[in-house]
This record gives C-alpha cells, structure tokens and sequence, in this order.
C-alpha cells in the first residue's frame, strides 16, 4: 500500500495487537541494483531486527519484470536480515503495470515461475520467499496457473487479492475464486485478501474461500482494532480512546521522522480511513478538512493542553 501503510502506520497498526507478520509497501526494482540505503529507507525495521516496535516481523516487498535483477536485489536485501521476501504480483496500478510489475504478470505463468525461482535460488534456503497476487488481469482464467507457477518457483505462501486487476478496489471481492487454489494446491499455505473491512467480513472470506489465514489492508487502516476483533472473535475491540492514543503516538512519529510540512497531511490521511469505523473519526476529519498547520491540527484532534504537551515532547526528541 504505497504511500500510506509505511513503517509509521506498521509501528502504530502492530502495536494495537493480534498482527502475527507484516509485508512492506512494494520496492520498485527496475535495471538496477539498488544502494543497500533503500531499502533501510523502505523498510527501516531492517535495522531492528526486522521487526516493528511491538516485535511483529516484516517482511520486504519487491516489485518488478526482470528475474536476473530481482534475484540480485534480493540477495543483497538477504544480506540485511528481513523476515522474508514477499514478491509483488498483484498491484493493479496502472503505471506500474505499464512497466510490466505487478498485476500485468498474471498473464505470463511462465515467466512468474521464472522470477519466483530466480529469486528463491538467490537467497539462503531459510529465508522465506513469498508472493502476492490477483486472481487474474481481465478474469480469473488463468488464476492457478498463475498460483502453480509461484508455488512450482518455490513460494512458501502465496496470499490472494480476490479480485482481478481489471476490478481493482471496486467491491466485491471474490473470496470463493480462492477455494478452488486451495483445492488445487493443498500444500501450499494460501491466505485470502481483499475486502475485509469487519469482523463479519472476515468470517465469510474464511468460509468462502477455505483459507485459515487471512491478509489484512485497508481494513485495518480502517479499524486498527480489527486484528484483535478477529483473533478473539470478537471479544475484544478497540474504541475510541484508544485510537486516540494511537493517533497522538502516531503524531508523534511523524514528526520525529517527517517535515512539519508533511505532518497535517499524513494525520489527515489516516483521518480519511479511520472515519469509515469511527464516527469520531469523522467529525475531526470535518473540523480539521482545510487545517494546515501542525499546531492546529493538534489542538483541533487532542485539545490545546494535549497538543501543547505533545509538542513539547516532540521538541525533546528531537533535541536528542
């Protein structure tokens, strides 16, 4: 999720609790062998033991057509200890599929079967090497050829949008396409995607789709609280108090990390998200809509006396 679930967001989503693994956004990998310093930029928990601030693991994603140079970045970004390797084949974007990444390499098993093995061979047996994919681009014809190339090239995972590229983000998402993957390639550890926004949601695309495990996107952003929901079945949520708490510490971090400049814009963006599950969400979206400065959005999301006390903090860290 380019743009929006960064390091940031992991550190705050994993700190709500009952994420077992984390997959970063896509590194783009073109003609190129890429500076160790990008993929540290990307995926910063690298220099943490691969793990976000709550000890969840993550694994780095890489994005691209050539096997030969996704094998050699994926050996150098081996070298700097991720919790695994997750290959990007089901990004729907149009200016990456231009390029041929993503989604656009749905309609070429052969040659998904080529970089999934390039890149196996490239980094030590015990690392894990994933994929990531659609259904299909226009339709799902060609859907478990595509899973029987990644699982033949030696994925140990795959997890499934369950939507073609042609569909993109428009609901809804086909959960019962995947049973069939599942039945085709028993071995091989499917987690269904796409669509899961509840914990009712969650419910039927594990029914449907005969997975055990499931991937979590915008949802999430959404609800941070939905993990918990559907680790407990519902027993225990996260209200709004404590998405507050998760949005001053988010605040905070942003601005360790970020220019003032950028700051109003990312609380906002989450804002947008968060507004979907938390009508409280929604009003301080509505009052800080056309905020720009930092000092207001702060007083107007936590109050004169929190954000004053946030901003001196900040202040403190980064004096540091």
């Amino acid at each position: 999720m380019e743009g929006l679930l960064d390091f940031v967001l992991r550190d705050m989503l994993t700190r709500a609790g009952a994420v077992e693994r984390c997959v970063s956004e896509f590194i783009r990998v073109t003609d190129t062998l890429l500076p160790e310093r990008v993929f540290h930029r990307i995926v910063p928990e690298l220099r943490d033991g691969a793990r976000t601030p709550a000890g969840v693991p993550v694994r780095a994603q890489l994005l691209g057509s050539d096997p030969a140079c996704l094998a050699d970045n994926a050996a150098r970004l081996a070298g700097l200890g991720p919790a695994g390797i997750d290959l990007n084949f089901g990004c729907p974007a149009k200016v990456v599929n231009r390029h041929g990444g993503g989604a656009a390499l749905l309609d070429q098993p052969e040659l998904m079967w080529r970089i999934v093995s390039a890149v196996r061979r490239a980094v030590p047996a015990s690392m894990p090497v994933s994929a990531k994919m659609r259904l299909g681009v226009d339709d799902d014809a060609q859907a478990l050829d595509a899973a029987r190339a990644a699982a033949e090239g030696g994925a140990c995972e795959i997890v499934v949008h369950a939507r073609t590229k042609a569909q993109g983000y428009k609901p809804p998402a086909y959960w019962d396409r995947i049973a069939g993957l599942r039945q085709a390639l028993p071995a091989l550890p499917i987690v269904a995607n796409g669509e899961i926004w509840t914990l009712d949601d969650a419910r039927r695309c594990l029914q449907e789709s005969g997975c055990d495990a499931l991937m979590l996107g915008r949802g999430i952003v959404a609800d941070p609280g939905l993990a918990i929901a559907i680790a407990s079945g519902g027993a225990q949520q996260l209200d709004w108090p404590a998405v507050l708490e998760l949005l001053a510490d988010f605040w905070l971090l942003v601005g360790r990390h970020f220019e003032p400049g950028y700051r109003a814009g990312r609380l906002k963006q989450w804002l947008q998200f968060l507004r979907q599950r938390h009508p409280q969400a929604a009003e301080a979206y509505l009052r800080l809509r056309t905020v720009t400065d930092s000092r207001g959005i702060a007083a107007g999301l936590f109050g004169e006396d929190r954000a004053q006390a946030l901003e001196l903090r900040l202040q403190a860290e980064l004096r540091r």
